[in-house]
């Protein structure tokens, strides 16, 4: 699957874009296991513009988490123009425009999933920001507003002939929010279609490497774009492409998904400092399956989820280790 120039292989898996997760220190290490491509979290073109210090900061760009998207949002034509200028400056590989976020700080505002009430203006925005850039300019979107208004296979064809060069389809409608099921057959009509030339990247609901490969094959999409079940588990893009690759998946060892974890703690620490590093990595610690299942793990889960200090917070980490799974495996 390419996107202009960015050749991602046969089938790629990569990580979706997602607000106060996909730090770039998060995007380097789900690189490092397995994902093809990654994307910023989302950056607001307005805030991009008036030079806001945290807006800026989502700029940043590792070279080795490359090939790298950034992502950006708003409701007018100049500022996604001018925003979209800003960011071609620092040499992403792709410019994604967020046409599908859901909350209503952002789609209740018309921009986001906010854009599938006026098509007309997500046209102009992407024809303009795909004319104001050397650099592909791909969208990522959902079905439609509601059941009723499930528009994505015409507004896919609407939007290639903008000239985006690929396609994020999330299964639901901006109403579901993150509600109910993802929808693969719609998803697979878009795919379906022959008029779409462009690739096409399926979303939504993809949690385990089983999934990840049935959505391959019973939709017939180029890539697939995984969000939430890498929280606290950016492991998982190993285990998906170990069984895409093999047909088996290579799990790590519970040591190892601790020092990732451990890893993802110091790094948010030194990016930020340790009291907001600590608060920023709780929804990681609060979504990471490493804890789920664990019998009387209350008392323990709201420790670690109090703790705002590394030291406390490691040995918090260490107890669990090394004494509460343990003791666990034992008795079965």
């Amino acid at each position: 699957m390419k996107i202009g120039n960015v050749d991602l292989g046969d089938r790629p898996v990569m990580l979706a874009p997602m607000e106060d997760v996909t730090d770039h220190s998060f995007r380097l290490i789900c690189k490092e296991l397995g994902a093809d491509m990654v994307y910023t979290e989302f950056v607001s073109a307005d805030a991009l513009i008036r030079n806001i210090a945290a807006t800026t900061r989502k700029l940043h760009i590792d070279p080795h988490e490359r090939p790298t998207a950034i992502q950006i949002y708003g409701r007018d034509v100049d500022s996604m123009v001018e925003a979209a200028r800003i960011v071609e400056a620092v040499k992403p590989d792709i410019i994604d425009i967020n046409f599908g976020c859901p909350v209503k700080k952002v789609a209740g505002k018309g921009a986001g999933a906010g854009m599938l009430r006026d098509i007309p203006k997500m046209l102009d925005i992407t024809r303009n920001v795909v004319r104001a850039v050397n650099i592909p300019v791909t969208v990522k979107t959902r079905l439609g507003w509601d059941h009723e208004n499930k528009i994505i296979v015409e507004l896919a064809e609407q939007l290639q002939d903008c000239g985006i060069q690929a396609l994020t389809v999330h299964g639901r409608t901006r109403s579901q929010m993150y509600t109910g099921e993802a929808d693969w057959e719609m998803i697979a009509r878009v795919k379906d279609n022959p008029r779409l030339t462009i690739p096409v990247i399926g979303n939504g609901d993809i949690t385990t490497p089983e999934k990840l490969r049935q959505a391959f094959d019973n939709s017939g999409v180029d890539g697939i774009m995984v969000g939430r079940a890498s929280i606290g588990a950016p492991w998982i893009f190993h285990e998906m492409k170990s069984y895409m690759n093999t047909g088996v998946i290579s799990e790590l060892t519970v040591a190892q998904k601790f020092e990732i974890l451990r890893r993802q703690i110091r790094e948010s620490i030194d990016r930020i400092d340790e009291y907001r590093g600590i608060l920023h990595i709780r929804r990681h610690l609060a979504a990471s399956p490493l804890f789920k299942g664990i019998p009387h793990f209350r008392d323990t889960r709201i420790a670690m989820l109090r703790a705002d200090t590394y030291e406390e917070l490691d040995n918090i980490l260490q107890k669990i280790e090394t004494e509460i799974l343990p003791a666990i495996n034992a008795e079965n």
